[in-house]
């Protein structure tokens, strides 16, 4: 069992920066890959970004890359996600999550592949 608890989020203005921080709990941290989701008022879920066990590997939705960093803690069990360039597109609630597995360098997208998930954080981006 994975507790997940999400802190960092806030009202920032547009071009400004976030750092999101999640904690895990009740586990080893580092028996897990990680990833990032957000989800805006009115829409689905979407993937975010995502980090391996070891942290080596990162993966970004395409609308992020380049702004946004992933990165991960193990002695902490502590993952990050600094947010650079923020724009009111951005504004939503983040999540982050756990798959746990035995690969120590690969990343998944897929939602439906987590199965813990902590509460969220709110971020709002003003124009």
């Amino acid at each position: 069992q994975v507790q997940l608890v999400e802190s960092g989020g806030g009202l920032v203005q547009a071009g400004g920066s976030l750092k999101l921080a999640c904690a895990a709990s009740g586990t080893t941290f580092s028996s897990y890959r990680m990833g990032w989701f957000r989800q805006a008022p009115g829409k689905e879920r979407e993937f975010v970004a995502a980090i391996s066990r070891s942290g080596g590997t990162t993966r970004y939705a395409d609308s992020v890359k380049t702004r946004f960093t992933i990165s991960r803690d193990n002695a902490k069990t502590t993952v990050y996600l600094q947010m650079n360039s923020l724009k009111p597109e951005d504004t939503a609630v983040y999540y982050c999550a756990a798959d746990w597995t035995v690969s120590s360098s690969t990343v998944v997208a897929d939602s439906a592949r987590f199965l813990y998930w902590g509460q969220g954080t709110q971020v709002t981006v003003s124009s």
